[in-house]
């Protein structure tokens, strides 16, 4: 399996295909870079470069006890960029890993970046706080974790099942191939690395990091998230990002990437080629 070594001594597992203009993955919690796998084979199809890793204690990853904080994230990402030499990225990163690229692109720089994107992301910050009122409370995310502790498999089964997806909505039907698929990326990971990783996404605040970035970023969120509430995260981050492009899709659930992959797919490329 192709990995890298980071500065901290992480294998970190990576996909790296084609050639062009590399577009860069970043997945969601509790995930892998097999989340991309659509996105992956219809920008490759579009002779662009697609390269995707798993974070640090998730999927191939190695599932180490520590660095399971956006810091680390970024400093994973940017090990990968420079490893694989890229330029003139674009990076895409979906929930949690909306947050990883906004921390990457304030932390290091822009010097290999062309364009991002945001969908669904975690980011301005979404746990409540007096700066923040109208996030989620802080027991939410406890619940979470309360979960995962309790029994991993059956809260992975029960979140792609339900609100991740939208398959809890009326009239939306259920697909459980992707239901298992989620399950298996959730399971490959490791349960610390997923435990403190709610608390990464959740308590981070990204909002002197957005103001940072000056490339242009497309924000893709809908409106109907049941994980990122749409309020308080993708409308937010669009402004406060400088050359930043709010789009909005009515109805859609988190995971809509996947679930409407048939209009994210052409949104992504309009984008990226504008």
């Amino acid at each position: 399996m192709p990995t890298i070594t980071t500065s901290d001594g992480v294998d970190i597992f990576f996909k790296d295909w084609g050639t062009g203009q590399p577009i860069v993955f970043s997945h969601g919690w509790p995930l892998s870079a097999d989340d991309w796998d659509t996105q992956m084979l219809f920008f490759l199809q579009h002779g662009y470069r697609v390269v995707a890793h798993d974070r640090r204690g998730h999927g191939r990853s190695a599932q180490v006890a520590d660095g399971h904080d956006m810091d680390h994230y970024a400093d994973d990402l940017a090990a990968v960029v420079e490893h694989l030499d890229l330029h003139d990225a674009v990076h895409i990163g979906h929930s949690t890993g909306g947050g990883e690229v906004a921390r990457y692109l304030a932390r290091h720089g822009e010097g290999r970046a062309a364009k991002a994107v945001l969908i669904s992301a975690v980011p301005p910050l979404m746990v409540k706080t007096e700066a923040n009122p109208g996030g989620l409370p802080k027991e939410v995310f406890d619940d979470l974790q309360a979960q995962l502790a309790a029994s991993r498999s059956e809260f992975y089964r029960a979140l792609p099942s339900g609100p991740f997806y939208g398959f809890n909505r009326p009239g939306v039907e259920s697909s459980e191939a992707i239901i298992e698929n989620w399950w298996r990326q959730g399971m490959m990971g490791g349960a610390k690395a997923h435990y403190d990783g709610i608390v990464a996404f959740s308590q981070t605040d990204f909002t002197e990091d957005l103001k940072k970035i000056t490339v242009p970023v497309l924000v893709m969120h809908g409106d109907d998230d049941q994980i990122v509430p749409y309020a308080d995260s993708g409308p937010l981050s669009a402004k406060l990002l400088p050359n930043g492009t709010l789009k909005t899709y009515s109805g859609y659930p988190h995971g809509a990437f996947t679930t409407h992959a048939d209009v994210i797919n052409p949104d992504l490329l309009e984008f990226i080629r504008s």
